[in-house]
C-alpha cells in the first residue's frame, strides 16, 4: 500500500483505458480490508461509526483530500455508516487513481 500511498492521482481523458481484471487484481491487495470489486467496474467500501457525527468527520476529511487529489468518489452517508464508491468517470470503469484515492481514505480512518 506504502507505493499507492506515495503517489498522487493524475487526471486522465476520456477513451484512456480502464484498468483489466488482471490489472484490479494486482491492485487490490495493497488496499486495506474491505475493498470490493463490483463487475470490474468500481471498487466500493463501507466504514461504520458510532454515531452520524463520526460519519460527517469522516467525510469531510475525505472531502478535502478528494479537493487535494482531484479525484472525487462517490460518497454514501447515514448515521453510523459511510460508503464510499470510486470509479474514473471519465472513463466508465477503474483507473490507478481509484486505488490511490482508496488507500489514502483508508489512511483517514486513523485520523
Amino acid at each position: 500500500m506504502s507505493d499507492l500511498l506515495s503517489k498522487k492521482c493524475i487526471p486522465c481523458s476520456v477513451g484512456a483505458p480502464t484498468l483489466d481484471e488482471e490489472e484490479i487484481k494486482e491492485l487490490l491487495p495493497s488496499l486495506k480490508e474491505g475493498w470490493q470489486v463490483i463487475d470490474n467496474q468500481y471498487i466500493v467500501k463501507t466504514y461504520k461509526f458510532k454515531d452520524f457525527k463520526e460519519g460527517l468527520d469522516f467525510v469531510n476529511r475525505i472531502g478535502q483530500l478528494a479537493e487535494d487529489e482531484g479525484h472525487h468518489p462517490d460518497i454514501y452517508l447515514s448515521w453510523g455508516k459511510v460508503v464510499i464508491k470510486l470509479w474514473t468517470h471519465k472513463i466508465q470503469g477503474l483507473h490507478e487513481n481509484d486505488f490511490i484515492l482508496a488507500a489514502k481514505i483508508d489512511e483517514l480512518i486513523n485520523i
